[in-house]
C-alpha cells in the first residue's frame, strides 16, 4: 500500500514541468521572504515593509496599514515569479549557493540604488540606519539563495538525472 502511494506521488512529481516549478519557486520564495521582511518591519528591524512595492503608484495612507503590508506581500510573491524566470534565463545552469548569493546582492543593489528614485518613501542608502541596511541585505541574500539554488537544482535534476530515479531498485 505504501509503495503504491509513493509511486503515485512520484508520478505526480514527474508530471510537473520545469517552467511550472519555476513559477512555484518564484511565488513561494517571494511569499516566504516577504513575510519574513514584514516580520522584520513589524518588529522594527527594518524601516521599509513589503508595501514599499506600492510607493511609486499608490496614493493614500492605506499602504501604511497592515492591509497594505499584507497586500504588498502578495504583490511581491507575484512579482517574484518574474524574478525566478530571470534567474532561470541567466543562471539556471550554475548549481552553487554563491550564484544565488550574488543574485540577491544584485537585486538589493537594484532596489536600493537603481530604483531608489522611483520609491518616494525610501531614503537613499546613505541615509538609512545600519539595522535597515544589514537586515535588508540579509533578506535579499537569503531570497536570492532560495530562488537561485531551487531553480538550479530543478534544472540539474531534470537535465542531468539527479533525481530519485537513480536509486537502487533493490532497496525497500
Amino acid at each position: 500500500m505504501e509503495q503504491r502511494e509513493q509511486l503515485e506521488q512520484h508520478e505526480a512529481e514527474q508530471q510537473m514541468s520545469f517552467p511550472t516549478k519555476v513559477v512555484l519557486i518564484g511565488f513561494f520564495g517571494g511569499l516566504i521572504w516577504s513575510l519574513v521582511g514584514y516580520f522584520a518591519f513589524y518588529f522594527n528591524f527594518i524601516r521599509v515593509g513589503p508595501a514599499l512595492v506600492f510607493m511609486p503608484w499608490a496614493f493614500g495612507g492605506w499602504k501604511e496599514t497592515h492591509f497594505g503590508q499584507w497586500l504588498g506581500v502578495l504583490v511581491i510573491a507575484i512579482l517574484s515569479i518574474g524574478v525566478a524566470f530571470l534567474y532561470k534565463a541567466i543562471l539556471q545552469k550554475v548549481l552553487s549557493v554563491w550564484a544565488g548569493l550574488g543574485f540577491g546582492l544584485i537585486l538589493w543593489g537594484l532596489v536600493f540604488y537603481v530604483l531608489n528614485p522611483f520609491f518616494p518613501g525610501l531614503k537613499s542608502v546613505q541615509n538609512l540606519d545600519s539595522n535597515t541596511i544589514v537586515t535588508s541585505i540579509c533578506l535579499y541574500v537569503l531570497y536570492g539563495v532560495f530562488i537561485g539554488y531551487s531553480v538550479s537544482y530543478e534544472y540539474a535534476e531534470q537535465h542531468h538525472g539527479l533525481s530519485d530515479n537513480q536509486e537502487d531498485p533493490k532497496e525497500d
